[in-house]
């Protein structure tokens, strides 16, 4: 008898028993979760959303090139050539058609 007394008090959860189950079991468990969400962000974002153009944009990975217009193109010279020509045929004193 003296085995089942000992073994019945044996076996009643000490404090430290609670303190690991209530306070340290779910701490465990949400990091846990943090770290495999953090895990699984990062492998995403080295292997697809770094290349995503628009989550570029969001987190100024990628600067935008400043785009200079040429000074004068195509087109534009040739009609200032053409404004050119007509300003000297018609002079500064004749009226224009």
């Amino acid at each position: 008898m003296d085995s089942a007394a000992t073994s019945s008090s044996s076996s009643s959860p000490s404090p430290l028993d609670y303190i690991v189950l209530l306070i340290l079991r779910p701490i465990a468990a949400i990091s846990f979760v943090f770290v495999f969400i953090a895990l699984g962000w990062l492998l995403a974002w080295k292997l697809v959303l770094v290349h995503v153009p628009l989550v570029q944009e969001i987190f100024g990975l990628r600067k935008k090139p400043a785009k200079f217009k040429p000074q004068t193109r195509r087109l534009s010279k040739y009609y200032n050539s053409i404004n050119a020509r007509n300003s000297s045929v018609v002079g500064p004193g004749s009226v224009a058609l």
